[in-house]
């Protein structure tokens, strides 16, 4: 995903990747340095100008939720914050192993989908009470977290990861049903491993005939990886979002939109 959202223009200051595991500088990756989606090595994941802005132990249960929620230590550096505000569609993916409520983070712990569902709120409530108070309070600036909010997640039973979410604006999506294993696609004999996951490996392929002026919609990325192709289930949520997903732009969530703000007092330059 973060090779593709970065093609459709977002920047890394913009996007906040996790990786609990270095595969790239792996000593068993016979490619030191790259990351395909797929044993015929068509597409490089991580290119000369990826940005990882945890990794290892970084990647964390409570770090992911504090990232959501904005309650980050003062220390932490811009690049490690997400700076969204009112305006902003916010994009989750997670991948990994899981099962009927739950994601595994680095085989040591689990966030739950009440965990994630909390998290959601907590971003929500923070635009509603911005909103009341606004009302009363002129150029009152506070930190927004979310207009829109897309969850997907490729895991084992991932349907449940988004069952107890209850906030607005909200669309998800999972990779497989309750009682569903999430399959990988094909085997890499050189590594003898699986190479990535049935539903990323089709979803990626959809968002490379995606372009920042493509007409595509939404509702053609949630049928992108059919039960054929998928052999498990994908699950979709929508009774949260408040638009019909196929008059809604896939570069609505994948794509960047440069907001331009123009300002009607006369600034002075400071050249001291």
């Amino acid at each position: 995903m973060y090779h593709s959202v970065k093609k459709l223009g977002i920047p890394d200051s913009q996007i906040i990747m996790m990786l609990a595991d270095d595969m790239p500088c792996n000593p068993r990756n016979p490619k030191p340095g790259a990351l395909y989606n797929s044993a015929f090595h068509p597409i490089n994941l991580y290119g000369e100008d990826v940005e990882v802005d945890y990794r290892g132990y970084e990647v964390t249960v409570e770090n992911f939720i504090r990232i959501l929620i904005g309650r980050v230590p003062t220390a932490t550096s811009r690049s490690k914050r997400l700076l969204s505000d009112y305006q902003s569609n916010v994009l989750i993916y997670m991948t990994g192993h899981g099962g009927d409520g739950f994601l595994k983070f680095q085989d040591a712990e689990e966030v739950t989908n009440i965990d994630l569902a909390d998290a959601i709120e907590q971003m929500w409530q923070k635009n509603r009470h911005v909103q009341e108070m606004i009302i009363f309070i002129v150029n009152f600036t506070v930190s927004f977290r979310y207009h829109e909010l897309m969850l997907i997640v490729d895991t084992c039973q991932a349907a449940s990861m988004y069952q107890k979410i209850y906030s607005p604006n909200v669309i998800a999506l999972g990779s497989s049903m309750i009682g569903e294993d999430s399959l990988s696609h094909h085997l890499d004999s050189t590594l003898g491993v699986y190479m990535i996951d049935r539903y990323t490996y089709y979803a990626l392929g959809f968002l490379q005939s995606v372009w920042p002026n493509s007409n595509r919609t939404l509702a053609e990325f949630l049928a992108c990886c059919p039960k054929s192709k998928c052999l498990s289930t994908v699950g979709v949520r929508t009774d949260l979002f408040n638009k019909d997903p196929s008059k809604v732009l896939i570069t609505d969530f994948f794509g960047s939109v440069r907001n331009i703000a123009y300002l009607q007092e006369k600034l002075e330059p400071d050249i001291a």
